[in-house]
């Protein structure tokens, strides 16, 4: 199998730069035929993680991608970094929240293309361990921060014997709580980049939410929340994480040697 492996990678890195994302999927499901699984398991772990975020993100996560529900979590998180490349000012200025929910739709496909919990929280875990990471976390969050932070007193409080069904009704909540429990401290960080000021005074953002919740009680609500940081921002603060060129060859040059292998070179 080892032999067939570089000569697949590179033509998969050629269809996915071409645009021929569906005949990638194609040469995919040929060697999975031919070789197993284990051998796009190994075409995706060494393959420029842009071109997997670039073949992904096509896919939006979808369950008819081969390479959604076989990407190593590792390669995923690595991919991650990329995802905001092809962003644009204008549409990060007028249209943040469509973004938003495209990142939301590949992160939630990817980690939910499969039943299997373990494959799930590695998923979770991998992409809590970059900083890309916790800023898309806090990205999606942001989406939806009175339930992220009612989610956050309960996940406290509760730990494990918190469920998504019955929490919140918004998507993003689950994601939350499967983060929460693959890793507690990419949890907390994400909540602490939402909630900056959670980090030095957590009663301020509760007062604030409560305060806001007694105005809108009497139909005089007129403050402008502040307590967490909104999608906008965090969508500029991902992009200006992508790496550049020459920072992403360095990358990979350090992991090969790390490896002490260069077979697929």
């Amino acid at each position: 199998m080892n032999n067939n492996l570089p000569a697949l990678r590179k033509e998969f890195t050629e269809l996915v730069i071409s645009g021929s994302t569906d005949r990638a999927e194609e040469a995919f499901s040929e060697a999975a035929e031919k070789f197993g699984d284990l051998a796009i398991v190994e075409v995706l772990s060494n393959i420029e993680p842009q071109i997997t975020s670039l073949h992904l993100s096509a896919f939006d996560g979808g369950k008819l991608s081969l390479a959604t529900l076989l990407v190593p979590p590792k390669a995923w998180a690595e991919s991650l970094a990329f995802f905001a490349a092809k962003w644009r000012d204008d549409d990060i200025e007028n249209e943040p929240e469509v973004l938003a929910e495209a990142l939301f739709a590949h992160v939630h496909g990817v980690v939910f293309s499969s039943d299997d919990t373990g494959r799930r929280h590695e998923l979770l875990a991998a992409a809590a361990a970059t900083d890309w990471g916790i800023t898309i976390f806090a990205t999606l969050f942001s989406m939806a921060p009175d339930d992220i932070l009612e989610i956050h007193d309960k996940i406290h409080s509760m730990q494990s014997y918190v469920t998504a069904a019955t929490e919140a009704e918004h998507d993003v909540i689950p994601l939350a709580v499967e983060l929460a429990k693959a890793s507690d401290d990419g949890w907390e960080r994400a909540y602490y980049e939402l909630f900056p000021s959670s980090l030095h005074d957590p009663d301020s953002v509760r007062e604030e939410y409560e305060h806001e919740d007694e105005e809108a009680d009497f139909g005089t609500k007129t403050s402008i929340r502040t307590t967490h940081r909104d999608t906008q921002a965090l969508l500029y603060q991902l992009r200006k994480m992508v790496p550049t060129q020459s920072k992403s060859r360095e990358a990979r040059v350090k992991k090969h040697k790390s490896l002490g292998s260069d077979i697929f070179s």
